[in-house]
């Protein structure tokens, strides 16, 4: 089923960067969608207009559509932090609140407007057990969230993502900035995540991108140039600049 379409989004930047090129996507539900390819593809600007996190940027243009169960997140009158409860976003650096643990997950549920303690506690508890971390820190829930290793601080933030129960979920190069243990326990994560959310993630190699993928596109210079199914992509590309870029001969 798909869950997210993308048609004909153009998009570029008042200093005349094109960081998107009439880009068309359909995103499977329940699945993990990888975009990949050089820096300065337009992957992060592909993250940021599905929740609108682009609407904080100097855009000169944009045309075309994101459709998300076939409503366009671009309509007038959408409701952006609505749109942004349901779809999160995790970027590559952790970026945990100056609050406790308990803090850094209960924020958004208190921002909407939950006050009932007991359902901010089961919601702090279940998103915990989500990103892999409750088990860490259900002793050190009061501890400040930057007590925590870098790994646990970007689980945090994932279960902070998670606190609303979105049903996207958007990660820029979530795992750059950490180390193999940490990058494997996220990448767990995430397989576990695709049964209840549709996940969309940029990694930052394409290593990582073969590993954790159902589904991949390669983005070049603002491009998508290919689409497929993990296993076809990888082994068997269609364009040779996908290959080029797979095999390590630019990039």
């Amino acid at each position: 089923m798909i869950k997210v379409k993308v048609e004909n989004l153009c998009l570029s930047y008042s200093d005349g960067v094109e960081s998107l090129k009439n880009v068309s996507l359909d995103i499977e539900a329940n699945a993990i969608t990888v975009i990949f390819g050089p820096a300065g593809g337009g992957k992060s600007t592909l993250l940021r207009a599905i929740n609108r996190l682009n609407d904080l940027a100097d855009v000169k243009l944009r045309t075309g559509r994101v459709l998300i169960d076939g409503v366009d997140v671009f309509e007038p009158g959408t409701d952006v932090n609505a749109l942004r409860r349901r779809v999160s976003m995790v970027f590559a650096r952790p970026t945990p609140l100056p609050l406790s643990v308990y803090g850094n997950v209960s924020y958004s549920l208190e921002l909407a407007g939950e006050r009932q303690r007991s359902k901010i506690d089961a919601a702090v508890e279940k998103a915990l057990v989500q990103a892999r971390l409750w088990d860490e820190v259900k002793d050190r829930l009061k501890d400040s969230a930057y007590s925590l290793s870098g790994g646990q601080q970007q689980r945090l933030c994932i279960a902070r993502a998670l606190a609303n129960q979105p049903e996207l979920l958007l990660l820029d190069e979530p795992t750059s900035a950490l180390d193999p243990i940490s990058t494997a326990n996220i990448e767990n994560t995430l397989q576990d995540l695709k049964e209840t959310y549709t996940i969309v993630i940029a990694p930052h190699n394409t290593q990582q991108a073969a590993r954790v993928a159902d589904y991949a596109a390669f983005f070049l210079q603002g491009e998508l140039v290919e689409y497929g199914v993990k296993d076809a992509l990888f082994a068997r590309p269609k364009d040779k600049r996908t290959q080029d870029y797979i095999e390590g001969r630019f990039g």
